[in-house]
Formats: C-alpha cells, structure tokens, sequence
C-alpha cells in the first residue's frame, strides 16, 4: 500500500426527503444562488418546484442556467461563467445527474479565475479559489456529488479532459433515492455500468498489498450487480435505487484509491471517443473497458481471476488463471450487455475512419495509465479491438 493522504470535505445528505435540509444548507454561503440544471425533466418530476420552494423559503434570489449537456460543453460553463459575475452570484447549486455537477464545477473556478476557464481544465494554470456550490443528486452514476473531479468537451476543438482541484468539493450533497425514480431505463444502465466502471478503474493499480481496498471494491461490483436488473424490472423501488445510489457515490469518492492509484487509462480512451462522435459516456466504457482488460491480460491476470472467483462466483477447480480471467472479462461484458449496455463502437455506429484521431486527442497529454502505461499504438489497437 501507497502513503496517503485522504480528505473529504463535502457533507453527505442522504435520504428520503432530505431535500427540506437545502434551505438551511444554502444559508451558510449566501442569498444570490445560480441554479444549473439539464434539459428540464426536473420540471417535469418535481423536483424544480421543490428545491425553488426551500430557496424561496430564505428569501434567496435565484438565476438559472439550464440547458446543460450529457457532456457538459465549454461554451455553457462560460455561459454560467458570464451569468455569475453579471448576477453578482455567491453560491452555485447543480440540480441534476453528474454532467450538471461537473459543469457547476468548472463554472465555480472559473469564476474566480481571470483568464480562459480552459487553461484550468487542461491544466495550462492551477486553481486558486472556487465559488462554493452544492448539488440535489438526480441520478445515480458519476459520484461527482462527492468528489472533486470534472469532465469537460470542447466541442469547437472536438477536446474533452478529466480534471479537478481540491478546491472543487461540493459543501453538501443532498441525495433522496426518490429523485432517481423517474431516470428512464437507458439512463438508470448507463449509471450502473458507470460506476462499474469506476471501481473497476480503481481496481487495476500497482500497489501492493491492498486487500481492503479490493474487498470494498468487490463489494460494490457486487451489489450493482445484483440490484441492477432488478431495478429495471421496477423502476420506482425505493430500496433499489437507494443502492445504487450510495454505490455509485462510494465507487468514486476517493474511499476506494485510498493508498492507490487507479488506472483510468479506458476513460481517458472513452473522453477521446466521445469528443468526437458525442456518445454516451457509459455506453463507451461498456465498450472499451473489456477490452482494454482483454488488450493488458497478461498484466491483469491475479486481479481478473480474483474478480472472476470473488464477484462471478466461478469454482476455480481445473481452470488455468488465465481460463479464469478470461471468464472475468466474459462476465463483465456479458452482465453490461444483459442490461442492454452497447458491445461495438458500430453499435453508435462509428467505423475506423476517426481512429487515428481518436489516438492523437487520447495521447494529448502523453503517455498514460498507471496500471499499465499506454503509448498511442497500444490506444490504436484497443479502438480497433471495440470497433
């Protein structure tokens, strides 16, 4: 196990109506609040009118930026950039999934940053100061209601990056698994192969000697696993969604990486895919994470074959580790496409005419991977493996 450091700032409000706490919450940090949101279903289910009803109820005055995109686009965290410093606002509130949250994020630092809110996320100038925010969670997947992370496109330049600062923890997020009841079935996959996703990224680490860290990681795995297609043969079950919910917020706030250091080489990949071709974000980890598995199987041959044995419940007996982690990575890819999860990049339909770009926008800031260290003929064969 690595050294390190852990802190974790943001207050986790969790449970049914636990949207009454957003009044008293907001109070600490001002009055003048800007509102982001999506495409607008939290009208539709409610949500809007409650969280407007504890805002009104302190008298705060409020503006909206709604509008916010699956992936959250430059050109509208400037939007939200130029509404705060116009509006004087003093505090940002998300009210959606983690593309809302990620887009709050990046207008909170950009706020308070003097240049081009692009040279923070792609790590051209380091951020000093953020504008405090909070989330109302409404679905389950990223877990950027409890971390400081933040994916952003540049569409203009077909650019997205993964960035963050420790200055970008939300003060409080408010999650009631009843907000999730209305996500739709593609969506409630999406977020279930999401935050898969990330404990599988923080799953394939160097370090040594991390059996905790891998059993709550297992853990997890297990519990999407078995909550996942129950959950869609009933949308509106409040225990179901409540697991999924606390899985998808405990798979990525830093619990899991405490003492080492994921991977996230597939994401990295998956970011190049979809700042090109605009798909959705789980859809391309559905996709490319097994065979990024299957591409470095000589270097993750123990950890699959543990997952195969401790998550699938494979008998071990007669088998060859490499028979086993076979199997893992069958399972994986089997179990995401049960859900009705994509298998090929032809499935968005995507051929191979863009795969050097993909590379090229994949390699931008070098080599990466801390599990196995990716070089751009390693990426290449990935895409062409998932195409």
């Amino acid at each position: 196990m690595e050294s390190f450091e852990f802190r974790n700032p943001t207050k986790l409000i969790f449970g049914e109506g636990k949207i009454e706490a957003l009044a008293t919450e907001v109070q600490h940090y001002g009055r003048n609040v800007l509102v982001v949101y999506g495409g607008g279903s939290i009208k539709r289910n409610g949500i809007y009118d409650q969280v407007m009803e504890q805002l009104s109820s302190i008298g705060a005055e409020v503006t909206e930026l709604s509008g916010v995109e699956p992936n959250p686009r430059l050109t509208t965290v400037k939007r939200g950039i130029d509404l705060v410093k116009e509006k004087d606002i003093d505090f940002l509130l998300a009210v959606g999934g983690g593309s809302v949250i990620d887009c709050t994020k990046a207008i909170a630092a950009g706020a308070k940053y003097d240049g081009d809110v692009w040279d923070l996320i792609t790590k051209k100038a380091k951020v000093k100061a953020t504008l405090p925010f909070g989330t109302v969670l409404t679905l389950a997947a990223t877990g950027s209601e409890m971390n400081s992370g933040s994916v952003i496109t540049n569409w203009e330049t077909n650019e997205k990056y993964g960035w963050g600062s420790p200055l970008n923890f939300p003060k409080f997020s408010i999650l009631d698994p009843k907000n999730t009841f209305t996500v739709p079935e593609n969506q409630t996959v999406y977020g279930a192969v999401d935050m898969m996703s990330h404990v599988l990224e923080s799953y394939f680490h160097p370090a040594t000697n991390t059996p905790v860290q891998e059993r709550m990681g297992e853990a997890i795995l297990l519990s999407v696993i078995d909550t996942a297609p129950n959950v869609l043969d009933d949308l509106e079950n409040y225990e179901y969604r409540e697991t999924l919910l606390y899985s998808g917020t405990m798979a990525l706030n830093g619990v899991l990486q405490m003492g080492a250091r994921g991977d996230w080489a597939t994401h990295n990949i998956e970011h190049a895919v979809s700042a090109i071709y605009d798909i959705p974000h789980a859809g391309g980890l559905a996709i490319i994470f097994p065979n990024w598995m299957k591409y470095n199987i000589d270097t993750a041959e123990r950890k699959l074959k543990q997952l195969a044995v401790r998550v699938f419940g494979v008998d071990p007996s007669g088998k060859s580790d490499r028979d086993l982690a076979l199997t893992a990575i069958e399972r994986f890819q089997e179990f995401w496409t049960s859900l009705g999860a994509p298998t090929r990049l032809a499935d968005y339909d995507i051929d191979d005419s863009k795969l050097d770009l993909i590379a090229d926008r994949a390699m931008a800031r070098g080599e990466f991977g801390n599990f196995r260290t990716l070089q751009k003929n390693d990426v290449l064969e990935i895409l062409r493996m998932s195409l």
